[in-house]
């Protein structure tokens, strides 16, 4: 029976060894979603507009949900609060509802014991920050259009998503296995991300949360980068280097657990695919 290594180098040496196929499944999956369609990869740019007009329109005219900015365009204000929030959230998301099919929709890789198949959840990984970065560039647009500027710590964004990417990564790879086993996992984690869109600081600041349940909202993984990248988007304030380098070594640890958990498993694929 063929052993597959858990340690933390063989995970990293994993992704850097397969970068070109990652990549190649990336693109072919991005392209591929939109295969057929008129607009083409267009959708991808309109779909994030289109989501941003619908809930700023629900949450700051019909619900009237304000938020302390200080500035005369509420609106456009909110709006762009309330996109970093979204593309945070709809990074995580995306990977995590899709993490339990991971493995069951690709039977055929399963099926090839050369195919490194704990690469999956780097290509569904790739593909949501594919999108959550064309989901940026829409907000970017619109606070410069709002402001006329943009702070320049926004190129410092990629250091506050990172450690986000490693915890969400380790969490993929423990639920793409599980998923084999446990199949009402998808519906239950579509339920969880669900759930996490509202108890994140997405529509509302984490001040307007009572105190007594302020702890709890900082334990949900979201809060701490949610709040970090609007200091570097629209704040223009340096992020907390020293939660950032906390979050990253917890998020590290994640990625390996869940590394070496897909790998422990991964022996029974074939048996139950």
């Amino acid at each position: 029976m063929q052993h597959f290594s858990t340690s933390p180098m063989e995970m990293a040496a994993s992704v850097w060894r397969n970068r070109s196929l990652i990549f190649q499944m990336t693109k072919r999956e991005v392209l591929g979603r939109y295969r057929g369609s008129i607009m083409g990869l267009a959708w991808s740019f309109f779909n994030p507009v289109l989501m941003l007009a619908v809930y700023t329109f629900v949450f700051s005219v019909v619900f009237k949900t304000r938020w302390d900015t200080g500035n005369a365009n509420s609106k456009a204000a909110f709006a762009i609060i309330l996109f970093v929030g979204l593309i945070v959230h709809g990074l995580f998301a995306e990977c995590i509802n899709r993490a339990p099919s991971l493995v069951l929709s690709n039977p055929n890789y399963v099926k090839k014991v050369v195919f490194p198949l704990e690469i999956l959840p780097c290509v569904a990984m790739g593909s949501a920050v594919f999108h959550g970065g064309i989901s940026l560039a829409v907000m970017l647009m619109a606070q410069l259009a709002s402001y006329g500027s943009v702070p320049w710590t926004v190129v410092l964004i990629p250091f506050v998503i990172l450690p986000l990417l490693f915890a969400t990564l380790g969490t993929a790879w423990f639920l793409s296995s599980l998923g084999v086993y446990l199949r009402d996992i998808g519906q239950a984690i579509g339920i969880v991300t669900s759930i996490l869109l509202f108890l994140s600081p997405i529509f509302y600041p984490a001040s307007a949360v009572p105190v007594t349940f302020q702890p709890l909202l900082y334990m949900n993984p979201l809060t701490f980068i949610i709040e970090q990248a609007r200091d570097v988007i629209i704040v223009g304030k340096l992020p907390s280097w020293s939660g950032l380098a906390t979050y990253g070594l917890c998020s590290l640890l994640i990625a390996w657990a869940g590394f070496a958990w897909f790998q422990k498993t991964r022996k029974g694929f074939a048996d139950v695919v």
